[in-house]
Protein backbone atom coordinates (compact mmCIF):
# COMPACT_ATOMS: atom_id res chain seq x y z
CA UNK A 1 0.00 0.00 0.00
CA UNK A 2 1.39 3.41 -0.93
CA UNK A 3 1.78 6.17 1.66
CA UNK A 4 -0.92 8.15 -0.15
CA UNK A 5 -3.38 5.25 -0.06
CA UNK A 6 -2.63 4.52 3.58
CA UNK A 7 -3.38 8.12 4.45
CA UNK A 8 -6.69 7.99 2.60
CA UNK A 9 -7.63 4.79 4.44
CA UNK A 10 -6.89 6.29 7.83
CA UNK A 11 -8.96 9.36 7.11
CA UNK A 12 -12.08 7.33 6.31
CA UNK A 13 -12.58 5.91 9.80
CA UNK A 14 -16.06 5.39 11.18
CA UNK A 15 -19.24 7.32 10.48
CA UNK A 16 -18.52 10.32 12.69
CA UNK A 17 -15.56 11.13 10.49
CA UNK A 18 -17.91 11.73 7.57
CA UNK A 19 -17.63 15.42 8.35
CA UNK A 20 -13.85 15.27 7.79
CA UNK A 21 -11.17 16.69 10.00
CA UNK A 22 -13.27 19.79 10.50
CA UNK A 23 -15.23 17.78 13.07
CA UNK A 24 -12.05 17.10 14.97
CA UNK A 25 -10.86 20.68 14.73
CA UNK A 26 -14.15 21.81 16.24
CA UNK A 27 -13.40 19.95 19.46
CA UNK A 28 -11.85 22.75 21.52
CA UNK A 29 -8.33 21.84 22.48
CA UNK A 30 -8.95 18.21 21.63
CA UNK A 31 -8.35 17.94 17.89
CA UNK A 32 -4.98 16.24 18.13
CA UNK A 33 -6.20 13.84 20.81
CA UNK A 34 -9.30 12.91 18.81
CA UNK A 35 -7.28 12.43 15.64
CA UNK A 36 -4.93 10.04 17.42
CA UNK A 37 -7.68 8.21 19.32
CA UNK A 38 -10.22 7.72 16.55
CA UNK A 39 -8.31 7.88 13.26
CA UNK A 40 -4.70 6.73 13.55
CA UNK A 41 -4.03 2.98 13.47
CA UNK A 42 -2.85 1.50 16.77
CA UNK A 43 -1.78 -2.07 16.05
CA UNK A 44 -1.40 -4.11 19.23
CA UNK A 45 -1.18 -7.63 17.73
CA UNK A 46 -0.12 -8.50 14.18
CA UNK A 47 -0.94 -11.85 12.50
CA UNK A 48 -3.66 -12.29 15.11
CA UNK A 49 -5.05 -15.44 13.50
CA UNK A 50 -1.81 -17.27 14.21
CA UNK A 51 -2.72 -17.14 17.91
CA UNK A 52 -5.89 -19.20 17.53
CA UNK A 53 -6.27 -21.52 20.46
CA UNK A 54 -4.68 -24.91 19.95
CA UNK A 55 -7.05 -26.44 22.50
CA UNK A 56 -9.88 -26.68 19.99
CA UNK A 57 -9.89 -28.52 16.69
CA UNK A 58 -9.41 -26.24 13.68
CA UNK A 59 -12.28 -25.46 11.31
CA UNK A 60 -13.09 -28.43 9.13
CA UNK A 61 -15.92 -27.47 6.81
CA UNK A 62 -16.06 -29.96 3.98
CA UNK A 63 -14.52 -28.88 0.70
CA UNK A 64 -17.40 -30.43 -1.24
CA UNK A 65 -20.05 -28.17 0.31
CA UNK A 66 -22.85 -27.23 -2.07
CA UNK A 67 -24.23 -23.73 -2.40
CA UNK A 68 -26.97 -21.84 -4.18
CA UNK A 69 -27.88 -18.19 -3.95
CA UNK A 70 -29.71 -18.90 -0.69
CA UNK A 71 -28.24 -22.01 0.91
CA UNK A 72 -25.08 -23.92 1.72
CA UNK A 73 -24.61 -27.45 3.01
CA UNK A 74 -21.47 -29.26 4.08
CA UNK A 75 -20.54 -31.94 6.58
CA UNK A 76 -20.23 -29.34 9.33
CA UNK A 77 -22.60 -26.52 8.40
CA UNK A 78 -26.07 -25.94 7.03
CA UNK A 79 -26.92 -22.34 6.14
CA UNK A 80 -30.05 -20.82 4.65
CA UNK A 81 -30.43 -17.16 3.70
CA UNK A 82 -33.78 -15.37 3.53
CA UNK A 83 -34.52 -11.76 2.60
CA UNK A 84 -37.71 -10.41 4.15
CA UNK A 85 -39.61 -7.23 3.29
CA UNK A 86 -42.54 -5.95 5.35
CA UNK A 87 -44.67 -2.83 5.20
CA UNK A 88 -44.86 -0.38 2.32
CA UNK A 89 -43.84 3.13 1.38
CA UNK A 90 -42.00 4.97 4.13
CA UNK A 91 -42.81 2.13 6.54
CA UNK A 92 -40.99 -0.55 4.51
CA UNK A 93 -38.50 -2.70 6.41
CA UNK A 94 -36.07 -5.02 4.65
CA UNK A 95 -33.82 -7.47 6.43
CA UNK A 96 -31.78 -10.61 5.80
CA UNK A 97 -31.83 -13.66 8.07
CA UNK A 98 -29.17 -16.35 8.06
CA UNK A 99 -30.21 -19.57 9.77
CA UNK A 100 -26.96 -21.33 10.71
CA UNK A 101 -26.63 -24.86 12.04
CA UNK A 102 -23.18 -26.30 12.71
CA UNK A 103 -21.84 -29.56 14.09
CA UNK A 104 -18.76 -27.89 15.59
CA UNK A 105 -19.17 -24.53 17.31
CA UNK A 106 -15.55 -23.60 16.64
CA UNK A 107 -16.14 -23.16 12.91
CA UNK A 108 -18.05 -20.03 13.92
CA UNK A 109 -15.11 -17.68 14.16
CA UNK A 110 -13.98 -14.10 14.27
CA UNK A 111 -11.44 -12.33 12.07
CA UNK A 112 -9.79 -8.92 12.37
CA UNK A 113 -9.28 -6.40 9.59
CA UNK A 114 -5.81 -6.92 8.10
CA UNK A 115 -5.37 -9.78 10.60
CA UNK A 116 -4.31 -7.13 13.14
CA UNK A 117 -5.72 -6.42 16.58
CA UNK A 118 -5.76 -2.81 17.75
CA UNK A 119 -7.68 0.44 17.42
CA UNK A 120 -8.93 2.08 14.20
CA UNK A 121 -7.85 -0.77 11.90
CA UNK A 122 -10.60 -1.33 9.34
CA UNK A 123 -11.48 -3.19 6.16
CA UNK A 124 -14.74 -3.93 4.38
CA UNK A 125 -16.48 -7.06 5.74
CA UNK A 126 -16.32 -8.73 2.31
CA UNK A 127 -12.56 -8.19 2.19
CA UNK A 128 -12.05 -9.69 5.65
CA UNK A 129 -14.39 -12.57 4.78
CA UNK A 130 -12.51 -13.40 1.59
CA UNK A 131 -9.18 -13.37 3.43
CA UNK A 132 -10.34 -16.19 5.71
CA UNK A 133 -12.36 -18.17 3.14
CA UNK A 134 -15.63 -17.49 4.96
CA UNK A 135 -18.83 -19.07 3.70
CA UNK A 136 -20.95 -16.56 5.61
CA UNK A 137 -19.94 -13.41 7.49
CA UNK A 138 -21.46 -10.44 9.27
CA UNK A 139 -19.82 -7.34 10.66
CA UNK A 140 -18.71 -7.74 14.26
CA UNK A 141 -18.87 -5.45 17.29
CA UNK A 142 -16.34 -2.90 15.97
CA UNK A 143 -14.16 -3.53 19.02
CA UNK A 144 -11.50 -1.23 17.49
CA UNK A 145 -13.61 1.89 17.97
CA UNK A 146 -13.19 1.64 21.74
CA UNK A 147 -10.49 0.61 24.17
CA UNK A 148 -12.73 -1.16 26.68
CA UNK A 149 -14.59 -4.46 26.73
CA UNK A 150 -13.61 -8.10 27.00
CA UNK A 151 -12.32 -9.35 23.65
CA UNK A 152 -11.85 -13.11 23.30
CA UNK A 153 -11.63 -14.36 19.75
CA UNK A 154 -11.21 -17.96 18.61
CA UNK A 155 -10.20 -18.99 22.11
CA UNK A 156 -7.58 -16.25 22.58
CA UNK A 157 -7.68 -13.26 24.97
CA UNK A 158 -6.96 -9.92 23.31
CA UNK A 159 -8.46 -7.40 25.73
CA UNK A 160 -9.65 -7.61 29.33
CA UNK A 161 -11.31 -4.34 30.34
CA UNK A 162 -14.91 -5.07 31.29
CA UNK A 163 -17.29 -2.16 30.74
CA UNK A 164 -20.74 -3.29 29.53
CA UNK A 165 -23.06 -6.22 28.90
CA UNK A 166 -21.37 -8.75 26.68
CA UNK A 167 -22.20 -11.95 24.86
CA UNK A 168 -20.14 -15.09 25.30
CA UNK A 169 -20.14 -17.97 22.81
CA UNK A 170 -18.93 -21.26 24.26
CA UNK A 171 -17.06 -24.03 22.47
CA UNK A 172 -19.98 -26.39 23.18
CA UNK A 173 -22.28 -24.32 20.96
CA UNK A 174 -24.14 -22.45 23.72
CA UNK A 175 -24.11 -18.72 24.47
CA UNK A 176 -24.87 -16.42 27.41
CA UNK A 177 -25.38 -12.74 28.12
CA UNK A 178 -23.07 -11.60 30.91
CA UNK A 179 -21.86 -8.56 32.84
CA UNK A 180 -18.28 -7.86 31.78
CA UNK A 181 -17.58 -5.95 34.98
CA UNK A 182 -18.12 -8.99 37.21
CA UNK A 183 -15.68 -11.39 35.57
CA UNK A 184 -12.38 -11.58 33.68
CA UNK A 185 -11.26 -12.90 30.33
CA UNK A 186 -9.25 -15.64 32.04
CA UNK A 187 -12.30 -16.82 33.97
CA UNK A 188 -14.35 -16.90 30.77
CA UNK A 189 -11.67 -18.89 28.95
CA UNK A 190 -11.52 -21.36 31.82
CA UNK A 191 -15.28 -21.81 31.50
CA UNK A 192 -14.98 -22.71 27.81
CA UNK A 193 -15.70 -19.40 26.09
CA UNK A 194 -14.66 -19.37 22.44
CA UNK A 195 -15.71 -15.85 21.36
CA UNK A 196 -17.07 -12.74 23.03
CA UNK A 197 -18.85 -9.68 21.67
CA UNK A 198 -18.89 -6.34 23.47
CA UNK A 199 -21.61 -3.99 22.25
CA UNK A 200 -25.22 -4.65 23.22
CA UNK A 201 -27.73 -4.50 24.53
CA UNK A 202 -29.02 -8.02 24.96
CA UNK A 203 -32.27 -8.34 23.03
CA UNK A 204 -33.81 -11.66 24.00
CA UNK A 205 -33.25 -13.93 26.98
CA UNK A 206 -35.20 -17.08 27.75
CA UNK A 207 -37.12 -16.55 24.53
CA UNK A 208 -38.54 -13.24 25.79
CA UNK A 209 -37.87 -9.76 24.42
CA UNK A 210 -36.07 -7.79 27.12
CA UNK A 211 -37.74 -4.62 28.38
CA UNK A 212 -36.23 -1.15 28.31
CA UNK A 213 -33.88 -1.86 25.42
CA UNK A 214 -35.07 1.13 23.39
CA UNK A 215 -33.57 3.44 26.02
CA UNK A 216 -30.16 1.81 26.34
CA UNK A 217 -26.99 3.79 25.55
CA UNK A 218 -24.01 1.57 24.83
CA UNK A 219 -21.26 4.15 25.28
CA UNK A 220 -20.85 7.81 26.06
CA UNK A 221 -17.37 8.13 24.56
CA UNK A 222 -16.49 10.81 21.99
CA UNK A 223 -17.90 10.01 18.57
CA UNK A 224 -20.54 7.55 19.80
CA UNK A 225 -23.65 7.26 17.69
CA UNK A 226 -27.07 6.74 19.19
CA UNK A 227 -28.44 3.23 18.83
CA UNK A 228 -32.00 4.40 19.52
CA UNK A 229 -34.86 4.92 17.08
CA UNK A 230 -35.18 3.33 13.62
CA UNK A 231 -31.71 2.19 12.61
CA UNK A 232 -29.94 -0.34 10.40
CA UNK A 233 -28.93 -3.16 12.73
CA UNK A 234 -26.89 -6.34 13.01
CA UNK A 235 -27.51 -8.97 15.65
CA UNK A 236 -26.89 -12.58 16.57
CA UNK A 237 -29.22 -15.06 18.20
CA UNK A 238 -29.21 -18.61 19.50
CA UNK A 239 -32.14 -20.97 18.95
CA UNK A 240 -30.41 -23.94 20.57
CA UNK A 241 -26.87 -25.22 20.93
CA UNK A 242 -25.10 -24.92 17.56
CA UNK A 243 -28.17 -23.33 15.97
CA UNK A 244 -27.67 -19.61 15.30
CA UNK A 245 -29.63 -16.77 13.75
CA UNK A 246 -27.76 -13.82 12.23
CA UNK A 247 -29.93 -10.88 11.21
CA UNK A 248 -29.01 -7.72 9.33
CA UNK A 249 -31.63 -4.99 8.93
CA UNK A 250 -31.14 -2.31 6.30
CA UNK A 251 -32.21 1.24 7.04
CA UNK A 252 -31.99 4.99 6.49
CA UNK A 253 -33.30 4.49 2.97
CA UNK A 254 -36.75 5.90 2.24
CA UNK A 255 -39.02 3.47 0.42
CA UNK A 256 -36.53 0.60 0.72
CA UNK A 257 -36.05 0.17 4.45
CA UNK A 258 -36.55 2.56 7.35
CA UNK A 259 -34.62 0.44 9.84
CA UNK A 260 -36.11 -0.81 13.11
CA UNK A 261 -36.23 0.06 16.77
CA UNK A 262 -34.37 -2.12 19.22
CA UNK A 263 -37.59 -3.74 20.37
CA UNK A 264 -38.66 -4.45 16.79
CA UNK A 265 -35.24 -5.96 16.18
CA UNK A 266 -35.57 -8.19 19.23
CA UNK A 267 -39.01 -9.34 18.07
CA UNK A 268 -37.57 -10.60 14.78
CA UNK A 269 -35.37 -12.98 16.76
CA UNK A 270 -38.11 -14.01 19.19
CA UNK A 271 -40.55 -14.72 16.37
CA UNK A 272 -38.02 -17.11 14.85
CA UNK A 273 -37.54 -19.08 18.05
CA UNK A 274 -34.39 -17.48 19.44
CA UNK A 275 -33.83 -18.17 23.13
CA UNK A 276 -31.11 -15.53 23.22
CA UNK A 277 -30.20 -12.54 21.05
CA UNK A 278 -27.72 -9.68 21.18
CA UNK A 279 -27.28 -6.42 19.29
CA UNK A 280 -23.91 -5.60 17.74
CA UNK A 281 -22.60 -2.74 15.63
CA UNK A 282 -25.12 -1.40 13.13
CA UNK A 283 -25.79 1.69 11.07
CA UNK A 284 -23.68 1.90 7.93
CA UNK A 285 -21.54 -0.96 9.22
CA UNK A 286 -24.37 -3.51 9.00
CA UNK A 287 -23.38 -6.07 6.39
CA UNK A 288 -23.86 -9.72 5.55
CA UNK A 289 -21.61 -11.52 3.07
CA UNK A 290 -22.50 -14.97 1.69
CA UNK A 291 -20.32 -16.86 -0.75
CA UNK A 292 -18.25 -13.69 -1.38
CA UNK A 293 -21.34 -11.61 -2.19
CA UNK A 294 -22.85 -8.78 -0.16
CA UNK A 295 -26.45 -9.90 0.35
CA UNK A 296 -27.94 -6.86 2.10
CA UNK A 297 -28.05 -3.27 0.90
CA UNK A 298 -26.30 -0.97 3.41
CA UNK A 299 -28.07 2.40 3.64
CA UNK A 300 -29.79 1.57 0.34
CA UNK A 301 -26.54 2.31 -1.51
CA UNK A 302 -25.06 -1.19 -1.72
CA UNK A 303 -21.76 0.04 -0.35
CA UNK A 304 -19.94 -1.49 2.59
CA UNK A 305 -18.22 0.49 5.29
CA UNK A 306 -14.96 -0.57 6.86
CA UNK A 307 -15.09 -2.27 10.24
CA UNK A 308 -12.56 -3.80 12.59
CA UNK A 309 -13.87 -7.36 12.65
CA UNK A 310 -16.34 -9.94 11.41
CA UNK A 311 -18.05 -13.07 12.65
CA UNK A 312 -17.99 -15.85 10.11
CA UNK A 313 -18.63 -19.49 9.35
CA UNK A 314 -15.45 -21.13 8.12
CA UNK A 315 -15.46 -22.86 4.77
Amino acid sequence: MTTENASKRRLSRRGFLGGGLGVLAAVAGGGAWALDRYVVDHVEVSSASSLASDTVVAAQAASDGTATATSYTSDTAKISIETVTTGSGSDTVTYVVADVQVTDATIVRSAFANDEFGENIVANPSVIAKSVNAVLAINGDYYGFRDTGIVIRNGVKFRDSGARQGLAFYADGTAKLYDETTTTADELLAAGVWNTLSFGPGLVEGGTVLSGIDDVEVDTNFGNHSIQGNQPRTGVGLVAANHLLWVVVDGRSSGYSRGVTMTEFAQIFADRGAELAYNIDGGGSSAMVFQDQLVNNPLGKGQERGTSDILYVAG
